[in-house]
């Protein structure tokens, strides 16, 4: 496995000086921006849409990992590519209301990296199906939602069965609760992305916590 990647996601930004904490993050080592989109349907909570990920496209030339808490994702996909994504991860969950063999192949077709991803309560069997059509799998130590959760310890054993499954031909994303040590534990597990929020953008030093992230 080449090296860990960390992904902050702006969830936790402050944005009244959302480009300066871009920046700042960017100048302190990140690899990716992750963008968390919510539509108070599929999750409890309403984030920023399109036009926000097209601002952020505008402030740096990093990766741009879009996660699509939303219903219908098939729908609001062409806009989040117009606006920049690079990467765009989308539910497996009936829930989501979507058929997930088209939306991945609809974004395969955007020319964007392929994403999928389960919450806590959702069996892992379901995502097996889909593992030779997705580029990471993204498995949530949070119920999805809102920042600053406690991580899900119990979520780890999703993590070991994506690795043993997809080998090293998939890059497998944890996001929630991530800090220093659960990063340690998600990377020993066989996580190579981790999202973390307030971890890094409440930290003084973006630097320093991105570095700790990565062991």
């Amino acid at each position: 496995m080449s090296r860990t990647i960390v992904a902050p996601s702006i969830l936790a930004a402050n944005f009244a000086n959302l480009a300066d904490e871009i920046r700042k993050v960017e100048a302190a080592g990140a690899d990716w921006i992750h963008c968390d989109i919510m539509d108070g349907h599929f999750v409890d909570n309403i984030s920023f849409g399109p036009a926000i990920v097209d601002l952020v496209r505008g402030l740096t030339k990093l990766p741009l990992d879009v996660h699509l808490m939303i219903e219908h994702a098939d729908h609001y996909v062409p806009r989040f590519v117009k606006a920049g994504a690079n990467s765009i991860t989308v539910h497996v969950e009936p829930e989501a209301k979507h058929d997930v063999a088209k939306t991945l192949q609809q974004i395969r077709d955007a020319g964007c990296r392929v994403g999928l991803t389960l919450n806590p309560e959702t069996d892992f069997k379901l995502v097996e199906p889909y593992l030779d059509k997705i580029d990471m799998l993204l498995v949530m130590t949070v119920h999805p939602g809102f920042g600053g959760q406690p991580f899900r310890a119990d979520q780890i054993e999703k993590v070991k069965r994506a690795r043993s499954l997809g080998g090293d031909k998939i890059d497998i994303e944890v996001d929630g609760g991530i800090n220093a040590e659960t990063a340690r534990v998600s990377i020993e597990s066989g996580a190579n992305v981790l999202v973390a929020g307030t971890s890094i953008f409440y930290a003084k030093d973006y630097a320093k916590a991105i570095g700790e992230l990565r062991g």
